[in-house]
This record gives structure tokens, C-alpha cells and sequence, in this order.
């Protein structure tokens, strides 16, 4: 089973931006589309945004469109997610996670299969 390990998380002021990766463990990865999902204390895991496999198909959840933006690099095995603008309200645990078929941007927790540890992002107001 592939491997995910998430890196690139921290604290930042509100307003800020981080960079957040995702490094898959083999190349099976680049035939599967992927997503971001978060966490905060207390609350379910949510839907961030998602990729196709081909990097060309993108979605987002509300709450971060504009400000967010995923994208693929195949030939590194990995994927980023650019986070710009943020507010303490985005402060959570990142999860990226393997899409379970080739098809589509899939954006349902049960439609992905593997899932990296988590890296913590805090936004200070």
C-alpha cells in the first residue's frame, strides 16, 4: 500500500501563507487523483480540494476557494497545496489522501483509500 507523508505544516499570523506536501512512497500515486482534507479539535474531517489525476481537474471546498490552490508534480511524486491568506479559522490538522480510482476529482471522505499522518497548521490572530 502506497505511503503518504505529509510535510510543511506550522504556525503563522493570519494573513500569511504556507506550503504544505505531500510525498507518495511509490509511483502508483501518479495514476490516482488526490486531496486535502482537514481536521480541527473537535469537528469531522472536511473536504479541502482535490485533483485528477492528470493535474488538470480541480475542486475546492467553499471555504477556501481563491485562496487556496492544489497542484501535482508526477515526476516528483508529489502533491502541494499552497494555502495563502489564511485565517485563524483554517487552523487544523492537513491530511492528503490517494483517490481510490483513476476516475475524476473524487471529494468524499470514503472515496480515498490511503492517508498521510496529518501535519498541524496554526493560524494566530
Amino acid at each position: 500500500q502506497v505511503q503518504l507523508v505529509e510535510s510543511g505544516g506550522g504556525l503563522v499570523q493570519a494573513g500569511g501563507s504556507l506550503r504544505l506536501s505531500c510525498l507518495a512512497s511509490e509511483p502508483t500515486y501518479r495514476a490516482f487523483p488526490m486531496g486535502w482534507f482537514r481536521q480541527a479539535p473537535g469537528l469531522e474531517r472536511e473536504f479541502v480540494t482535490g485533483i485528477d489525476w492528470t493535474g488538470g481537474r480541480t475542486t475546492y471546498a467553499d471555504s477556501v476557494k481563491g485562496r487556496f490552490t492544489i497542484s501535482k508534480d508526477n515526476a516528483k511524486g508529489t502533491v502541494y497545496l499552497q494555502m495563502n491568506s489564511l485565517r485563524p479559522e483554517d487552523t487544523a490538522v492537513y491530511y492528503c489522501a490517494l483517490g481510490r480510482v483513476r476516475a475524476g476529482v473524487p471529494t468524499f471522505l470514503n472515496d480515498f483509500g490511503s492517508w498521510g499522518q496529518g501535519t498541524q497548521v496554526t493560524v494566530s490572530s
